[in-house]
């Protein structure tokens, strides 16, 4: 017969695994909420230094000004983009990460499934041997 401690071995594994699964939903969960928060941000930048208008029209020193102010305003919006390239990346390794601890809970669930189904095999070929071994002294004592 199977050995009892694994099924409750192989049923803390599952529930090990499905903790780890959903903790790492959270996390992708939370990094998109950062990664949404990241692309408004550039959005308004980007919103910022186009709306700021030409500088042509306007005098020496606002023209310079302004200009200044739409550099800064576009390194800005890049160095904010290259931040959010990044975390773009860093998500995608966490969503590997929660690939693969799927798998490795779906895999032991169907484990833990397939060793549950030999002992309730086992045990339902064990009470049809008491049933018949019932059955047989109630016949002997038949004969008698």
């Amino acid at each position: 017969m199977s050995d009892p401690h694994l099924i409750r071995n192989l049923t803390t594994l599952v529930a090990l695994r499905n903790t780890e699964v959903e903790r790492l939903q959270t996390e992708m969960a939370a990094k998109e909420t950062v990664r949404e928060r990241y692309q408004k941000n550039l959005d308004r930048l980007t919103g910022l230094y186009q709306s700021s208008g030409a500088s042509g029209n306007l005098p020496l020193a606002l023209a310079g000004n302004l200009g200044d102010y739409k550099q800064a305003v576009m390194q800005m919006a890049d160095h904010h983009r290259l931040d959010l390239n990044m975390h773009e990346a860093d998500m995608a390794l966490s969503q590997q990460q929660l690939t693969a601890a799927w798998v490795k809970r779906e895999a032991l669930g169907k484990v833990l499934s397939k060793q549950q189904k030999v002992v309730l095999q086992e045990q339902n070929v064990l009470e049809r041997k008491q049933h018949d071994e019932l059955a047989t002294q109630l016949w002997f004592r038949g004969q008698k």
